[in-house]
């Protein structure tokens, strides 16, 4: 018997899910696609109430991680998520933060354990397509970066993701959305983009059009409201909001059956 058609996320923390796979997840369930979010840490070190950062007095790693695991609940409910499985590992925090030393830290985790772990769940769903970041976890944060190598290798384990993904952000895309942020007041005219941020338009193999889920994802990352302060989004008007959330992008590295060279479904071939 021909299996469910299963889209797996597998994303570092709470409110990673929104930006860039929130439209994706969101349509999928409202096609009839089951769709499963693994969240790999609880956000240990996110702000605090009032802002108040990982190390600084009144910070408290149980309290934060409760408030964002909560949220994260309600994010998932504004996108329509199926599944969601928290593998619970302790958040490592940014790079050369001092949370990167702790022993318990998801960076930390053996990427053998961890990907056993996220193996078993695709054991469970068994997807046909999984969704993670790249090797540099989009940004050079340890825990994408982790979360990038427990799902190759539990997909390599397991043999059972028929396609493979990465997410994307376009280059030539964010210079536009930059150019329109700094002509509307929203970026300092001293502030360049570096060269090579984002992804190189030409490795970007598939662009799927969510836009009838913009206001779904905004809803799930308003949900994230402890963290407001690092979400710029929240703060652009509407019409820059629907700019940068209508598509999303990915890089495909792996398809065990015929698919387009450029894709606006990551479905195609499976359907």
């Amino acid at each position: 018997m021909d299996r469910e058609l299963t889209l797996m996320a597998v994303h570092a923390h709470p409110d990673d899910e929104v930006i860039g796979t929130g439209g994706i997840l969101a349509k999928y369930t409202a096609q009839g696609i089951r769709t499963v979010l693994v969240t790999c840490t609880n956000g240990e070190q996110g702000d605090g109430p009032g802002g108040v950062k990982p190390g600084e007095p009144g910070h408290d790693d149980a309290a934060v991680a409760e408030r964002r695991l909560a949220e994260l609940r309600e994010s998932v409910a504004h996108l329509g998520i199926d599944h969601l499985e928290l593998l619970g590992y302790r958040d490592s925090g940014m790079d050369g933060w001092d949370g990167n030393g702790h022993p318990d830290a998801f960076a930390n985790v053996p990427v053998e354990t961890a990907a056993g772990r996220l193996a078993a769940l695709m054991e469970r769903y068994r997807p046909q397509v999984v969704v993670t970041y790249d090797e540099n976890g989009n940004y050079g944060h340890p825990d994408h970066i982790q979360a990038h190598r427990i799902a190759v290798a539990a997909a390599e384990k397991t043999g059972i993701p028929d396609k493979f993904y990465y997410t994307a952000v376009p280059r030539e895309g964010i210079r536009q959305m930059f150019e329109f942020m700094r002509a509307n007041g929203m970026a300092p005219d001293d502030f360049e983009l570096p060269d090579d941020f984002g992804t190189p338009d030409e490795l970007i193999t598939s662009v799927v059009d969510v836009s009838p889920y913009v206001e779904n994802k905004l809803k799930a990352l308003a949900a994230h409201a402890s963290q407001g302060e690092n979400i710029p989004f929240l703060r652009m008007p509407p019409e820059a909001q629907h700019q940068a959330f209508s598509r999303e992008y990915f890089i495909r590295t792996t398809s065990r059956v015929a698919a387009p060279d450029h894709e606006d479904d990551l479905f195609a071939g499976l359907r």
